[in-house]
């Protein structure tokens, strides 16, 4: 049994007609809906990116028009707040935004008068997507593997001075593992900000997943200091349910590597 629901995509020359199960309980990350176009049908798993992205406006009408997908603006609304009540400029900001996808999160961040904004993912078609619905926000966006980076790279990421780093409903799933996140902290400056969200279970004390525990670590440790917090509902699962995370706003502490706790973990 399938549920249906038919929403305009952002480009106004397509229009995809979703398809929903209706009856299954799957994991976040095993997901799947059906997208028709053109008479053709395809089964497309949400974590399935570098396909949503090749598709003018899927992402969008699949995660925010009907999935009601509210992290970037959540994310960067906190952001926002603890800057002003830390008299901080946003304009002062060259931002590192991780999992950039196709701009949603730079959107928000040029929202919020971020100077520099710096697009990182793994994905090609990502980086092809952002350019193509969102041209402009990025003043650069690289295509590279974090837990992979030659030294040349590093030194490169170093050399921009970013002073924040932003990661939203990108983490927890492997998609983004603890040593990415650990790799683009240690390319930020102290006293660098950083804002991010995960799923709500991922920050359990008993157990949780390895970003967990290294947001622990980091924050046992003094390295960062963490500002604010926040649950929210991230989105409606494919069955209709809230799907809970949590929003974190943190300022980095001193230039202490946390590549080495990553690796433990």
């Amino acid at each position: 049994m399938t549920r249906r629901d038919t929403l305009e995509s952002t480009d106004s020359t397509t229009d995809y007609e979703i398809t929903f199960p209706s009856s299954d309980t799957l994991d976040q990350d095993e997901e799947w809906c059906l997208v028709r176009e053109n008479g053709a049908t395809r089964k497309v798993r949400f974590h399935d990116y570098g396909e949503i992205y090749e598709l003018p406006g899927l992402y969008e009408q699949l995660f925010y028009e009907h999935l009601q997908c509210s992290s970037p603006e959540i994310v960067a609304r906190l952001f926002g707040r603890e800057l002003k009540r830390s008299g901080v400029e946003a304009d002062t900001l060259s931002v590192l935004d991780v999992g950039a996808g196709n701009g949603m999160v730079g959107e928000r961040l040029a929202e919020v008068g971020a100077d520099t904004i710096i697009g990182v993912d793994i994905i090609p078609q990502a980086a092809a997507a952002a350019e193509r619905d969102r041209p402009g926000i990025y003043d650069d966006y690289l295509v590279l593997d974090l837990t992979a980076l030659d030294e040349d790279t590093r030194c490169d990421l170093k050399s921009r001075k970013l002073n924040a780093l932003t990661c939203v409903a990108a983490l927890g799933f492997g998609d983004i593992p603890p040593a990415a996140f650990a790799a683009a902290y240690d390319v930020l400056a102290p006293g660098a900000w950083l804002a991010f969200s995960i799923k709500e279970d991922f920050l359990e004390e008993q157990g949780g997943s390895g970003f967990a525990r290294l947001v622990r670590e980091l924050a046992d440790r003094g390295m960062i200091e963490i500002r604010a917090q926040r649950r929210y509902r991230h989105r409606l699962s494919a069955s209709g349910e809230p799907v809970h995370y949590i929003a974190l706003v943190a300022a980095k502490q001193n230039a202490e590597p946390a590549a080495p706790l990553a690796e433990e973990l």
